[in-house]
C-alpha cells in the first residue's frame, strides 16, 4: 500500500484501489476552499493503475459542509465563481477517471451532501445523519446538489430538508435513496473495499459507461438515449479486453460442454 499523505487528505493506493480520507477532524471535515481544491487535484491525477476510489472521513464525520469561517462578503461574480470552482472540482468525482464509492458516516451535510452525491455509490453507516441547512442560514446549494441530490431523493424531500432543516437519519436517507448500502457502526469500510474490489476486475470500459455515459443518458430523451446506448454498446463490445473476455468465457463455457459429453 503506498500513503500520499498532507494536512487536508490521506491518500493510499492499495493495488488497483485508491483510498482518499477528508483530513480535517477538528473541524468535522468541513469544506475549505483549499480542501475542495485538494479534492480536484487528487481525483484528476490517479495513477493509471487505479481503477476505482473510496473517499472518505477520519474521525467521527465524513464532512460536516461549508467550513462556515471562511464565510465572506461576496459579489455576485464572486459567488458565481466560487460556486464553479466547487462544482470542477466535484465534477472530477463524479466524471474522472474511475468509479467513486463514498463511505458516510456522522455528519453528512451540506456541501459533504453534495460531495457524497457526486460518488457513484454511497455506503452509510448506521451513524450517518444528512441535513442541508442552508435554507436557515440565508444561502442557497453552490456545489452541485440541486442537481445530484434532486436526483437521489427528488425535488420534494430536498425541497423539505432545505426549507424545514429537516435532517434525515441513516435509515431515512437510505430509504430516500441517499445510500444503496446500510451498515452498522465501523463496516462501512469494509462494505466499500469488497464492493471496490469487484468493481475494480470490470472491464475500463463498462466502468466508463457506467460512470460518464449512462447519468447522460438519463437526462436525454427516450430515443436520443436509445442511440447513445447503442454507440456505447458497440464501443464496449469492441474494447480489445472486452473481445477477450468473452472469449475466454466461451472458451470456458466449451470446455465445460466437452467434459461433460
Amino acid at each position: 500500500m503506498t500513503n500520499h499523505s498532507d494536512d487536508l487528505l490521506d491518500i493510499h493506493y492499495d493495488g488497483a484501489i485508491a483510498v482518499v480520507a477528508i483530513n480535517r477532524v477538528a473541524k468535522r471535515n468541513a469544506l475549505s476552499d483549499q480542501l475542495v481544491r485538494a479534492i480536484q487535484r487528487c481525483f484528476e491525477s490517479f495513477p493509471p493503475e487505479i481503477k476505482v476510489a473510496v473517499i472518505r472521513g477520519h474521525g467521527d464525520h465524513f464532512c460536516a459542509g461549508l467550513d462556515l469561517s471562511e464565510l465572506r462578503e461576496r459579489d455576485t461574480s464572486e459567488s458565481m465563481y466560487h460556486s464553479r470552482m466547487w462544482h470542477a472540482a466535484f465534477e472530477r468525482v463524479q466524471f474522472g477517471g474511475v468509479p467513486v464509492i463514498a463511505v458516510l458516516h456522522g455528519a453528512v451535510i451540506g456541501g459533504g451532501l453534495e460531495l457524497a452525491s457526486a460518488a457513484h455509490i454511497r455506503v452509510a453507516e448506521d451513524s450517518a445523519f444528512y441535513g442541508l441547512p442552508e435554507g436557515q442560514r440565508g444561502l442557497f446549494v453552490g456545489g452541485g446538489g440541486s442537481v445530484r441530490i434532486s436526483r437521489l431523493v427528488g425535488v420534494a424531500c430536498m425541497s423539505d430538508m432545505m426549507l424545514t432543516g429537516r435532517v434525515l437519519s441513516s435509515q431515512e436517507g437510505h430509504q430516500a435513496g441517499i445510500s444503496q448500502y446500510l451498515t452498522a457502526a465501523g463496516k462501512g469500510m469494509e462494505k466499500a473495499m469488497e464492493l471496490a474490489a469487484r468493481i475494480a476486475k470490470n472491464a475500463p470500459m463498462t466502468n466508463y459507461g457506467v460512470t460518464h455515459v449512462l447519468p447522460r443518458i438519463a437526462d436525454q430523451s427516450i430515443q436520443d438515449g436509445l442511440v447513445t446506448e447503442s454507440l456505447m454498446a458497440a464501443v464496449a463490445g469492441s474494447d480489445p479486453e472486452t473481445k477477450g473476455r468473452l472469449a475466454a468465457f466461451l472458451d470456458l463455457k466449451m470446455n465445460k460442454v466437452e467434459r461433460s459429453s
